[in-house]
């Protein structure tokens, strides 16, 4: 099969070129090829060649100008080579064995085919012949293609060796199921499962950069499910595997929250990229398991699990090797927050309940509001019409509020310097009184967010705390 129409990109002819003239048999092999047969855009090229790829790379980059540098990793020979909007990285074919306790593998020089024999699946084994004679032909001696037609992920080699032997292949299985929509062999999902505490060996930082690729799925919960099915989501992310399963007392059970769970983090990724706002829904319920609770009368209950959760974030975070700051902050706050919408739904809409959510979300509460309409996942229609409408509702009173008393983000009109001067402080629990005293009646609508009907407020206030009001030198915050 000649492919020679996918390599129309000008680099491809110039590392050909400079392969011709150096005797080396040369492929663009890979994730790229893969995903030029599949119509997926890809940016980063991976070439192979029977030699010398850091030699290769440095004669290529001269090609195209002094501008062009090459960065050489010489513990892995390879080179990346940044050419326009693609990076290319050279490597020399190479074959690999390795040591039961490490997935670093000891590399010798090799031929085409012991490089494609080390490749983790065979729809990422596939190679296009960059020679002259060859140009564009397709090396396939695993049948890849006819795999990315199945839709079918399977390993070159025996899948346990396979796993084994690199152990984050596993991950990298479930998560180009997740990308792709494929499904996994049914003998290399075995060998996953049966291979599973093997991941123990493969440092986090790995873990999380598959799980985050994954996570910007169309569909995460194919790459979830999996997790789960093969026994990787109990030693990667117990704190999940934990909401799994539905308990039942006195006839009366309740929702299975993993497989809830998963229907909201479907549910949000149509209306956003953002990777945060996807982890927040795969954790907002994260501490319903600590705060379940079984009563005679009401059936079970998970009180305070958005508190509960909240507090679980900074530390999942760090043994997840994830960001532990705005990010981190973010996905706390979102948890934390997640049912206060849900409440207002289900109740009267006041301003002042709308008020205090839109002061205590700020500037992501239209975010919030997706997450809390993602997490709506009844099988009832008349249900779910109600809580939308009613989300509606309240996504138009934010609205209004917001243009009407700019609570967004807002600081007491009145200070606390201002507030001592008038009434002869010094730094005191007095001060703080007053200006949370003042924030409420503006969140409660007592009084607007305006200076002067704050600064009334503020004489009225201190003199029912027995303070002496003084006239201060400028009447302005």
């Amino acid at each position: 099969m000649n492919l020679k129409s996918y390599l129309d990109h000008n680099i491809f002819h110039t590392i050909s070129e400079i392969a011709d003239k150096k005797g080396l048999e040369t492929y663009v092999i890979g994730g790229y090829v893969r995903d030029l047969i599949l119509h997926r855009p890809s940016k980063d090229i991976d070439v192979v060649t029977v030699g010398s790829g850091i030699e290769l790379a440095k004669e290529v980059a001269k090609k195209f100008g002094p501008k062009v540098k090459v960065s050489v990793f010489k513990s892995y020979g390879t080179a990346m080579v940044r050419i326009k909007d693609c990076e290319v990285e050279f490597v020399g074919a190479r074959k690999e064995s390795y040591q039961k306790d490490s997935r670093n593998p000891i590399v010798e020089d090799g031929t085409l085919e012991d490089d494609q024999k080390r490749r983790d699946f065979t729809i990422n084994a596939l190679a296009l012949s960059l020679n002259k004679e060859t140009f564009g032909e397709l090396v396939d001696p695993f049948d890849g293609l006819k795999d990315m037609e199945d839709q079918r992920i399977i390993t070159p080699l025996e899948p346990g060796v396979t796993f084994s032997d690199d152990p984050l292949r596993m991950m990298r299985a479930i998560r180009f199921a997740t990308q792709l929509g494929f499904d996994i062999e049914e003998e290399t999902l075995k060998a996953i499962a049966d291979n599973a505490s093997r991941i123990e060996i493969i440092s986090g930082e790995r873990i999380i950069d598959e799980i985050n690729k994954m996570m910007m799925a169309p569909k995460p919960s194919i790459g979830f499910k999996l997790l789960e099915q093969t026994g990787l989501l109990k030693i990667i992310i117990p704190e999940l595997q934990a909401m799994k399963g539905r308990d039942v007392r006195n006839g009366i059970g309740h929702k299975d929250n993993f497989y809830h769970t998963l229907a909201v983090l479907d549910n949000i990724c149509p209306h956003t990229d953002n990777l945060w706002l996807r982890w927040s829904a795969l954790l907002h319920d994260i501490g319903k398991p600590k705060t379940k609770r079984f009563h005679p009368k009401f059936g079970w209950t998970f009180h305070a699990h958005n508190h509960f959760g909240s507090k679980m974030i900074p530390s999942l975070f760090k043994k997840l090797r994830l960001p532990l700051h705005d990010k981190m902050k973010y996905v706390q706050k979102m948890v934390f927050l997640h049912m206060r919408p849900i409440i207002l739904s289900e109740e009267i809409v006041t301003d002042s309940a709308v008020r205090r959510l839109l002061f205590d979300a700020g500037d992501d509460i239209d975010e919030l509001m997706t997450l809390c309409e993602a997490d709506i996942t009844s099988k009832n229609p008349e249900k779910v019409k109600k809580y939308m409408t009613n989300f509606k509702i309240v996504r138009q009173k934010l609205k209004e509020l917001e243009e009407r008393d700019a609570i967004r983000n807002f600081q007491p009109p009145v200070s606390g310097e201002l507030i001592m001067e008038c009434f002869q402080l010094k730094p005191s629990r007095e001060i703080g009184i007053i200006k949370m005293a003042i924030k409420d009646a503006i969140l409660d609508g007592e009084i607007r967010n305006d200076f002067d009907e704050a600064f009334e407020f503020m004489k009225t206030k201190g003199e029912e705390l027995g303070l002496t009001f003084h006239e201060p030198k400028e009447r302005k915050n």
